[in-house]
């Protein structure tokens, strides 16, 4: 499928919302034609919304939260920090505070794993062991279904830099292999990243993804080396970076070229360290092995020694010796912190972040005021309570925001309308496909560069021009906004399946479109549509007669689409 490029102009924004609201879908179902639109609308609305202009945002000032805070500020908040929320609880958090929340749900236990999803549910049978049956189930039912709301949306967030695919290698008990893999990642969420790491690094999902379970080390007679994959992402992808980097994030330069970060020697060095790597059981006939730690086999692994970035393995180690040491190694780099703070700021709040916030967080995860490195729930804190975050003045910047990534819509709209699945199926399946879902999936990506990059940027745009970035565009054109919007109209209305939601909070709204479309505003987008949008979108929605049951719940499902498929909700601030 080609790439949809859009190329806005300055009035485009304007013109769209025009467009958006005239006569040809005044009536809100189907919106095709709004979706069709929106992929070139939202390039310049990504960064700016209303307007191209680049008028810069007043400086960030110190933030002292207070105990309570207003609605609006509860759903902004929210909208950043949890993968989704409903009314009840942006109320509850313009009672409490941020910090308040925050500290609750560091104390929120995990109700259920994925890896015990699949066995409660009895995917572990025979019948089972060559497909991925009951993997999508797992991971819709603790994205929509569990209460750890903080957890889950920096798990996902995790996900995507370390991405893992279930689809990306074959064998047996793929689906618990993953299951195992998102376990590491939502445990160590509000943990330490160096665990994280750790845990990552003998991971049977990682190994089989990034090809060193079973890697070998050199063989001088036949000429072959040890395979790199692991050695080589680990670097690039989960822990430094391409490029030297400053504290704040930015890139050391030298004669106008940035620093390599690393160099092909140290990758050849580096997958010394991952040779000898494989299953720790050789009992296939059920899912245990994929749960363990790979173990490591002598014969197999380079005892050598290695030398790269400046960690040196002497010859002799064991395979837990040199891992512990290149580990350490990667983790105390000057680059991880910046690498990991920018990355973690992008996914959950802006996609261009100061350089002063980046720093800002990255000193926390130096340390953490106590003298700890990679404390994960220090670092999310800093993230989300930083000053550029929490400046209510950032809705009207022309560079502060991100496009909110798809799956995290449907999420949020499942979790604002109590999504419930009774028997457990989650049925919303995989959503991948950019022809009739959201283009996205989560533990589907299609290769460790996940479905879009941290540095990608829309070519022939605005945001390219202004030498900015918007990650989740690499996902976004013409064909996946439509299906978006398509999808979203189906599920709305009707659910997956069993996996139903509930709009009674909405049923005493149906009659008067002003109301149900300003709680629409504050739950969702915590009111960042405009009263100009909303004024045309109470037109189309009175254009439903509401006298019936059936006419409000058309209105209902009308209204939802409407505010989830403008470019003021899907552009999150």
């Amino acid at each position: 499928m080609t790439e949809f490029v859009p190329h806005p102009t300055e009035d485009e924004p304007a013109a769209f919302r025009e467009e958006m609201m005239s006569e040809d879908v005044a009536t809100p179902l189907p919106l095709a034609g709004l979706a069709a639109a929106s992929a070139g609308a939202l390039a310049l609305a990504a960064c700016g919304g209303g307007s191209s202009s680049s008028s810069p945002s007043p400086p960030p000032t110190t933030v002292v939260p207070p105990q309570r805070v207003s609605a609006t500020q509860a759903s902004r908040f929210l909208s950043q920090a949890a993968i989704g929320h409903s009314k009840a609880d942006v109320l509850n958090l313009s009672d409490s505070g941020f910090e308040a929340w925050l500290t609750s749900q560091f104390v929120v236990n995990r109700t259920q794993r994925f890896w015990d999803f699949l066995t409660t549910n009895g995917y572990d049978v025979a019948t089972n062991m060559n497909s991925t049956a009951g993997f999508d189930p797992m991971v819709w039912s603790q994205l929509m279904g569990s209460g750890d709301v903080l957890r889950q949306r920096v798990g996902l967030a995790l996900l995507d830099q370390w991405a893992v695919g279930v689809d990306g290698f074959g064998g047996a008990w793929r689906q618990f292999a993953l299951a195992a893999y998102l376990d590491i990642l939502w445990d160590n969420a509000l943990g330490n990243y160096r665990d994280l790491m750790e845990g990552v690094s003998t991971s049977v999902a990682m190994g089989l993804f990034l090809t060193f379970l079973g890697n070998t080390k050199a063989n001088p007679a036949t000429g072959s080396i040890p395979d790199e994959n692991y050695a080589r992402e680990l670097m690039q992808l989960f822990t430094i970076g391409l490029y030297m980097l400053n504290p704040d994030g930015t890139t050391v330069m030298a004669g106008g070229n940035p620093i390599p970060s690393y160099s092909q020697a140290d990758v050849a060095q580096a997958a010394r360290v991952w040779t000898g790597y494989t299953f720790a059981s050789t009992d296939n006939s059920n899912p245990a092995r994929m749960r363990l730690p790979m173990t490591n086999v002598p014969a197999r692994f380079e005892s050598g020694g290695s030398s790269f970035l400046g960690i040196n393995i002497p010859a002799g180690s064991d395979a837990a010796a040199a891992r512990k040491l290149a580990l350490d190694g990667l983790f105390n780099h000057q680059n991880v912190p910046p690498f990991v703070s920018k990355q973690l700021i992008q996914h959950l709040v802006t996609s261009n972040p100061s350089p002063a916030y980046v720093g800002r967080v990255a000193t926390v995860f130096a340390n953490n005021g106590s003298g700890v490195r990679g404390d994960m729930k220090a670092v999310v804190r800093a993230v989300l309570m930083d000053s550029e975050a929490r400046d209510d003045g950032q809705v009207n910047s022309a560079t502060f925001g991100k496009l909110r990534e798809p799956v995290v819509r449907l999420v949020q709209w499942a979790k604002a309308f109590a999504v419930t699945s009774p028997t457990q199926l989650w049925p919303f399946g995989n959503t991948s496909s950019s022809a009739n879902r959201l283009a996205e999936s989560p533990g589907r990506a299609p290769s460790v560069f996940n479905w879009f990059r941290p540095g990608y940027t829309p070519a022939g745009t605005v945001i390219a021009t202004s030498g900015m970035v918007a990650p989740e565009f690499q996902i976004t054109n013409e064909p996946s906004v439509i299906a978006y919007v398509n999808y979203m109209q189906s599920v709305i209305a009707n659910g997956a399946g069993e996996a139903r939601p509930n709009y009674s909070t909405l049923s005493a709204l149906a009659a008067d479109s002003q109301q149900l479309l300003n709680e629409l505003n504050l739950v969702l987008a915590a009111n960042q549509i405009s009263a100009s949008t909303i004024a045309q979108m109470k037109t189309a929605l009175d254009s439903i007669a509401a006298t019936t049951t059936d006419g409000a719940s058309s209105r209902i499902y009308a209204a939802i689409l409407l505010v989830m498929a403008s470019p003021e909700y899907l552009v999150l601030r």
